[in-house]
């Protein structure tokens, strides 16, 4: 369902390709959605460094910052700048009961 209004929510950006990924099984505690790997390409973030590119993400999504999300991974990228194969892989968790 989070997932869901995200991605809702992202959608006036047109994006060529976006990808939610909820990684919340990855890290300790109860929540079931709070933690999210964001890849979306869109025309929008020509031009724009990365932190307006996330600036305008977290704009959209100030709701579900100040709520159910914990934490949001983002990977933005132009279709031009997109390779597939560059996105980078997400650590293991570190923090909480998980911590070694």
């Amino acid at each position: 369902m989070v997932a869901e209004q995200i991605a809702t929510k992202l959608a006036v950006l047109e994006p060529h390709i976006l990808d939610i990924v909820n990684e919340s099984h990855m890290h300790s505690g109860p929540a079931t959605e709070s933690h999210f790997k964001l890849i979306i390409v869109s025309d929008e973030f020509a031009g724009k460094r990365s932190v307006a590119r996330h600036q305008s993400i977290y704009r959209l999504l100030a709701e579900e910052l100040e709520g159910p999300v914990h934490a949001l991974s983002l990977h933005t990228y132009t279709p031009d700048e997109f390779d597939p194969q560059q996105v980078p892989l997400s650590p293991n968790c570190l923090g909480g009961s998980k911590a070694g």
